[in-house]
């Protein structure tokens, strides 16, 4: 069972990677924002591609949940921390890493 501390110290041994403040969020960037924490610090929101978040889902449904909205279908999900482990989070988190890491077309 993995918590925010845990999730925290993983974004930020990614390379390049700074925290932010982003509304109620913290949020994890390095040219763009790959992953958000909860202020409550039970979920994140990392950016896959909608392939990605589909595989996630699927593969684990009690820690991965599509976002029920327009952010959703771009494929921004959620990760129920309490759910997940280490081994989880670096995955999840270094899939959404490399997408923020690379140039945009």
């Amino acid at each position: 069972m993995a918590n925010s501390e845990t999730f925290t110290e993983i974004a930020m041994s990614l390379p390049g990677a700074v925290s932010a403040p982003h509304f109620d969020r913290i949020a994890f960037k390095v040219r763009r924002t790959f992953a958000t924490l909860a202020a409550d610090g039970l979920t994140a929101n990392l950016k896959f591609t909608p392939d990605e978040q589909e595989f996630k889902c699927q593969l684990a449904p009690t820690i991965f949940l599509k976002v029920p909205n327009a952010w959703g279908l771009q494929g921004w999900t959620t990760m129920v921390l309490s759910e997940a482990n280490s081994e989880d989070i670096l995955a999840a988190l270094t899939m959404a890493h490399a997408h923020a890491i690379a140039k945009k077309p």
